[in-house]
């Protein structure tokens, strides 16, 4: 039987840009369900009933939700192809690790910094940046976090990038002067047309966070 794929999205969210690079990594064709949030539809309801929320993967009519568990779930059934997750128990417990530190550090403080302002702002930023930091750390001198391939780190933390053009017109700062390794191993990450063709325009995403403030009273 032919793979039914179906991705249930939302195009700003860094969350639903893991699983379509995760899939564009894989070859796998799919169909992408645009979501209101808002107002959600009957599917994401009956396919993701305890949290509401998108990424969810619907794979020959069964659901799977979270970011981390559909790219590990992706890696596993078409596993042929383009490895996310290593072979070795030890480096697959650290990918997880870093996977984590990622959604704590970067994405949590990423989702305020551009809400914040004065010293809340700045104190936000502090830690991002020193996230940041320590991930230029763990990566080093390798091409990807997984080494020499693209790996399940990179799927991980590279959507979040498409933010990052955001975050510092709102945090008034400059990532590249900051973290130049780090911007180094987004613009390698870029070049593969896996996520090129899979992250949003960062000026767009801009628009939409200008739309976010005005809605929320913080211009």
């Amino acid at each position: 039987m032919e793979d039914r794929v179906t991705l249930l999205d939302f195009w700003p969210s860094p969350w639903a840009m893991r699983v379509k690079v995760a899939l564009a990594e894989k070859g796998i064709e799919y169909e992408s369900r645009e979501q209101n949030l808002i107002d959600k539809s009957p599917l994401l309801l009956e396919m993701n009933p305890v949290h509401k929320t998108i990424p969810v993967l619907i794979h020959n009519g069964k659901p799977i939700c979270e970011s981390h568990n559909i790219v590990q779930y992706i890696d596993e059934v078409w596993k042929d192809k383009s490895p996310l997750l290593p072979s070795d128990p030890y480096r697959r417990s650290q990918a997880r690790f870093w996977a984590d530190y990622i959604d704590m550090k970067i994405y949590n403080n990423a989702k305020k910094l551009w809400k914040e302002k004065g010293e809340e702002q700045e104190e936000v930023k502090r830690e991002f940046i020193g996230g940041l930091k320590t991930l230029e750390g763990e990566l080093g001198d390798k091409l990807y976090f997984g080494g020499e391939s693209f790996g399940f780190v990179d799927v991980v933390l590279v959507p979040v990038t498409s933010w990052f053009y955001s975050l510092e017109i709102c945090g008034k700062f400059s990532i590249e002067a900051e973290c130049p390794r780090f911007t180094a191993w987004i613009k390698r990450c870029m070049e593969k047309e896996s996520v090129s063709s899979s992250l949003p325009d960062p000026h767009k995403v801009y628009d939409y966070v200008l739309l976010l403030k005005k809605k929320m009273g913080i211009e």
